[in-house]
This record gives structure tokens, sequence and C-alpha cells, in this order.
């Protein structure tokens, strides 16, 4: 996960709360006899060619002047000394904001970056003073601070606010100056107080701090004949690692037990019946089928053990969903200052990702209905010779891992990579594996510092050129595990794409990709290869054809997700006076309607609870729609590098395209717009070329 250009935490305020691309022409007020009055005179005295722009400039100011801001008067003031009416003036305008607003992004990033360094990174212990440091965003106050002072005002009165319509039937045609000036006047197209701004971090953080404790110790796991399935010290973070750990359990001895087990703890989490005691907790035994809770019988952790009669076997009260809906409702405080985008869902949609909730939730179900679903599940029946069970949702069958076992894979990796310092020093290597030259790997790594996370790992990319890009993933005490190293890998992916949009661009308005779901395809382009990168696996036609199966089924998977995701916030916006308990009882019907709809008919089982499990839908708002779009995204991409046969040369080549719209970006990299039908068509091919392999 992508933090840099990713709605969490203090970053997700930048996203969410840093004024954003209006979708309609602003409203002409509340000036207009002075407006009148300044066209008159500014084109009688510089000819009537700078009428547009000034009509335009002056609209888009007064749609945001407030009494505060002064009296007619002032406005007329502003603008006669303001307003550019050459374009060297207007030149020299950009060139400064574009230098002023790097520094002024890059160094308030840098400031949540370290405030948020205890509570993100393994370091010592968390004090309550770090979760109030990890919640302050210094960058509260800076719109409201741009239009006081009237800089702000400055932007809107020569830049042009453009729509979403106008970027997608024109944008093709703009320069990337015009790009760039639209980003610029983007920042504000609305005020959002700064109190508001406050809140949305203060929830975020705490929604992300709760997210980052939720640890499951899998040893005190016991099966209702007091089995112990998993090892000792294996402490797996909710939603990502006992995902992960369903997809490890394949084909070893036990393994569908462990994953019956794992489902079931999943699905208290969701449902909410989960002891609290049991969460991050070693001292304490549960058995997630009868519930029951009992002292620890064994210790495999430094703490002290858990007297008996201390331990209280109390579901964890709806907390997962209280923290879903207090950043709800503080996120709903901007709603009034959007009027363009009046709810998250439209500013995440159509502001951020800047691709209509209608034709993503098109896209999600042309996956989802797809012919192909049944064909899918009917060779993975086929491969585990048993009937499909839900948790097979996360099947990664199709996956080789050669001969190795995720024990043996553990093993390989504790050995290179025993620090994150280790795993720091060798990402040359691993970048000049990837088919970047020497000379650029040594540049990228060398603006990349790896961090040990105290959570599941993010990537936390800079925004101004003088500072590095920062790589966080899971290292435990003897050292890095699979889990934590194919995270590494992943987030690597994130870091290069940071380090080429941010430092190789020629306008760093247009720092990043279009929105999130671009950097986490760019990021899967390096995930899908990291057992390459140990030396591993080398594909084959085959292990290519069967890589495709797999990646239908994870974007068949994620593509429900998403949907409840979207699901659940629309309820919000129709509930807005719900309690933690109704949220969490929308939120267990919402994914068992969608369960039902498109996955039920493929697994025989109705009523099934486990989409509404990842943890990105507590402290990520409207996150997860990203990682289907991803996963098609770095289909696309996985094509286009393929015809190129090397990926650092075109990953370099796409990712310095900066934040232009999502279909021009494509085209740019592909050659096509954003859609499934590559996904969908290899998939055919691919099962075509499986089903006609000679049996061995």
């Amino acid at each position: 996960m992508n933090l840099s250009n990713t709605p969490r935490a203090a970053l997700i305020i930048l996203m969410l709360t840093l004024p954003v691309l209006a979708q309609t022409a602003p409203v002409v007020a509340p000036h207009p006899p002075a407006m009148a009055k300044l066209e008159a005179e500014l084109t009688a005295k510089h000819g009537d060619a700078i009428r547009p722009a000034l009509m335009r400039g002056m609209s888009q100011v007064a749609s945001l002047w407030r009494a505060e801001d002064g009296d007619p008067a002032e406005f007329e003031s502003f603008v006669r000394e303001h307003f550019a009416v050459d374009q060297a003036t207007r030149d020299e305008m950009f060139n400064r904001f574009e230098a002023m607003f790097e520094e002024l992004d890059g160094h308030m990033l840098e400031i949540v970056r370290e405030f948020r360094m205890q509570t993100d990174v393994e370091q010592g212990p968390v004090l309550p003073l770090d979760g109030m440091l990890a919640g302050y965003d210094p960058s509260a106050h800076v719109t409201d601070d741009l239009f006081e002072n009237k800089i702000a005002f400055v932007v809107l009165l020569n830049f042009p606010l453009t729509t979403l319509e106008e970027r997608l039937s024109q944008g093709e045609d703009w320069s990337r100056r015009q790009w760039a000036e639209a980003r610029l006047a983007q920042r504000f197209s609305r005020r959002v107080p700064a109190e508001v701004n406050l809140e949305i971090s203060r929830v975020s953080s705490a929604a992300d701090n709760y997210i980052n404790g939720y640890n499951i110790w899998m040893h005190h796991l016991l099966t209702d004949r007091g089995e112990r399935l998993f090892p000792a010290k294996m402490r797996l973070i909710s939603h990502w690692n006992l995902r992960d750990e369903i997809k490890a359990n394949y084909g070893v001895p036990k393994g569908i037990e462990k994953q019956r087990m794992i489902q079931r703890v999943m699905e208290h989490i969701v449902l909410q019946t989960i002891p609290e005691v049991v969460i991050d907790n070693p001292t304490v035994d549960w058995k997630p089928y009868s519930n029951a809770v009992t002292a620890a019988a064994v210790s495999d952790s430094d703490r002290k053990p858990a007297a008996p009669e201390t331990i209280r076997n109390v579901a964890e009260p709806n907390t997962r969903y209280k923290h879903l809906l207090d950043t709800f409702n503080a996120v709903r405080k901007a709603d009034p200052y959007s009027p363009a985008a009046p709810t998250l869902i439209a500013r995440r949609f159509d502001e951020n990702r800047e691709i209509p909730e209608k034709r993503v939730r098109e896209i999600f179900e042309q996956v989802l209905t797809s012919p192909l679903v049944p064909q899918v599940a009917a060779l993975i029946q086929k491969r585990l010779g048993r009937p499909l069970e839900p948790f097979d949702v996360w099947y990664n069958g199709f996956r080789s891992s050669g001969t190795h076992n995720e024990t043996e894979l553990d093993a390989i990796v504790r050995k290179k990579y025993p620090t994150a310092a280790a795993y720091e020093a060798d990402i040359p290597n691993l970048l000049i594996g990837l088919g970047f030259s020497p000379e650029t790997a040594a540049r990228v790594a060398a603006n990349i510092e790896v961090h040990p996370s105290r959570g599941i790992g993010h990537a936390f990319g800079a925004a101004t050129r003088d500072e590095k890009a920062y790589l966080r993933t899971r290292v435990e005490k003897d050292g890095m595990n699979y889990k934590g190293y194919n995270i590494a890998v992943h987030e690597m992916g994130h870091n290069v794409e940071q380090t080429f949009s941010l430092n190789d661009i020629d306008h760093t308005l247009l720092q990043g990709v279009p929105n999130t779901a671009f950097t986490e395809a760019l990021a899967f382009v390096f995930q899908g290869r990291d057992l390459e990168l140990l030396g591993l696996s080398s594909p084959s036609a085959e292990s290519k054809a069967l890589g495709t199966l797999g990646s239908f089924w994870n974007t068949y998977e994620i593509a429900g997700v998403g949907l409840v995701d979207m699901n659940v916030w629309r309820w919000m916006y129709e509930n807005p006076d719900a309690t933690p308990a109704q949220l969490r009882d929308a939120t267990v019907k919402i994914s068992k309607d969608i369960w039902n709809r498109y996955y039920a008919p493929v697994f025989g089982k109705e009523d099934v609870v486990l989409l509404g499990i990842y943890s990105h839908m507590i402290d990520s708002m409207l996150y997860l729609p990203d990682y289907p779009l991803g996963h098609l995204i770095a289909y696309q991409i996985e094509g286009q590098i393929e015809k190129a046969g090397k990926v650092g040369p075109e990953f370099e080549r796409m990712a310095r395209q900066g934040s232009v719209a999502p279909d021009i970006w494509m085209k740019g990299a592909t050659g096509a717009p954003v859609g499934p039908e590559a996904l969908l068509s290899a998939t055919a091919h691919a099962l075509e070329a499986v089903n006609t392999q000679p049996r061995r």
C-alpha cells in the first residue's frame, strides 16, 4: 500500500480535504457589478484578447470569496493587482507556484512522516503521546491560510478550474503545461475549514492505530479437541497475514484444517463475536469454533501469563464499526464545502480516481459475471480434488513456488534478510534483476529507506525531490519471513514509482500517477516477480498461462470486496445516524448479499461474510475499489512489458507520465484505455492452453 498516493491516515487528508477539481462550472458571485466594471476597465486597457481568461478568473475567485476576504472595492483592487495580462507574467507565476508548492507539500509531508514514525515503525514502545502525534496534521490550516492571505485567489484568478468532463473529453489534446495548470488550480476549488481537516486526521489516525494492532497469535488458536495447528510465535495481522496464511496452506499437512480455522477467525472479526481479550494477546488460548477462552497453557512470548480470574470472555464491542462510523462522521463534515462533489463517494470516484462510480461498477460486474468465472472455478476444484470452500476465494495454486513450501521460503528469506537494513542493501541487485540498468538501479535504491513496520507494511513516498521514499514491511525478531518479503517487493514497486514520478518528471505539479489503482498496479508488477528475484522460478509458457488464471481469480475475489466497500459507504450516507451495531449488521448483510449474488453460485454456499474482512474498509476510506482496478491495470501494463521484454525501461517510461487522467495515462502506457478486456481475453486463452495440455 502506498501512503503517499493513497488515502490513509494523514495522507488521506491531502486527498480528501485539499481542494480538488470541481465537476461543474464555478458559480459567478458575489460581486457581479465589480466584475462588470473590471471587465470594461481592463479590456479597454489591455485589449479584448484578455476577456475570456479575465472573466473565467474573476468568476473562479468570486465563487469562493467571502465577506471576510474584503468588500467589492478590495475585490477590484485584488484583480487589478494580480491578474496576469500577458503570458510572460503568467509563466513567472506558474514557475513560482510550482517551486513553492513542492516545498510546501514536501515539508508538510516530512512532518507527518516524522510524527508518525513511532506508530508506524517497530522502534520501541508506543506511548499514548505517539497516537496524538500521529494524528497531528500540520497541513490542516494550510488551505485556510492560503485563502486568508489570498495566495489561493491568485491561483484561481490566473489558472483554469476544469471539469471532469473537460478533462476526459479534451485532456488528450492538452500539453503537459496545461495538465500542470489544471492540477495547480484544483488545489483551491473548495475551502474546507481547518478544524474539519484536523478531525479527519484525528479519526483516521485512530483507525489506523487500531488496525495496526489487530494481531492474532496463531499458536494460541485451539481446535475443540485442544490441538494447536500453528507454530509458536506466529503473530498474524488481520486481514493481510490471515489471508496470506490461507494462501500458504494449500498442499501442506493439515492445511485445510488451518484454512477452515482462519476462516472462522475472520468470521468472528466481521461479526464482532471475537473475544476482545484474544486480540494481540499471547497470554490466552482461544477455541474459535466454540469461542471459548482460557489462560494460555503454553508461553511463546515475553509477556507475563494471564491469571485465569482476570480473563473476561466478552466480545469486541463493535470497535471495528465504531472506527468506520467515526471516519464517516468526520469526512461528512467536509461535504458542505464540496458542492460539486458533496459526498466522499463523489470525491473518491469523480475527483480522486477520475473514473465515475457507475463505470467502476460496470467494470467490476464485467469480471464478476464473466462466463470465465465458473470455468476457472471448475479448474480449481479439479486441481484441489474436492468441492470449493469459501476460503478458496483466496486460492493461489496457479502461482508456482517451485519445489519450495512456505516454511522453506521463510528460511530462505530469513537467511537473506535478517534485518530491514539487509533488504535495503540488496535493493540495487533486486532492481537490476528486474531489468533496470545498474546506474538507474543505484540511483533509485539510494532514494529508498527501509524500516521494520509495526503494521503490515506500506510505502511512504516523499513530496519534494530532496527527501527519500520510505519502505516499511514486517520484520520479525528472527528476521524477515516470506510474507514480509512479498510485501517488501510490493512496496518497493511503489517506492520506485514514487521516485520516477517525482524526481524524473517535467512538472512537479504532475507528480504521482492518476490514482491509487495505478500505483497499486505498478507495485503488483514487482510483487508478481518476487520468487524470480529470489532465484527460485523462471516462468515458462505454462506458468505464464497459470499466472493469468491467478490474476483473473484474484480480480474476481477483490472486485466483490470493492463492491462491499462501495455499498457500505452508500448505506452510511443513507443512514447517517446509525449506531456501530447497526453499521455492523448492515455490513454483514451487504457482505452476504454480494456473496450470494456473485459467489454462492460458484462455491455452493450462501450467506458467507468473508468479503467484509478487509482492514482497508476501516482505516482507508473507500480505498478498496482501487485494488480490482489495480489488478486490471496491472494486467494491461504486464502485456506491454511482455512486448518490450524488460520490466525496468517500460516501468520507468510509464511512471514518468505523472498524474494525467487515467485513460490518457493508460493509452500512453499501453495504447488502450482502462478496462477488463485485456485480462478477460488473456484468461480465455490461458484456459484453453491449460485445458489442452497433455496429462502428465
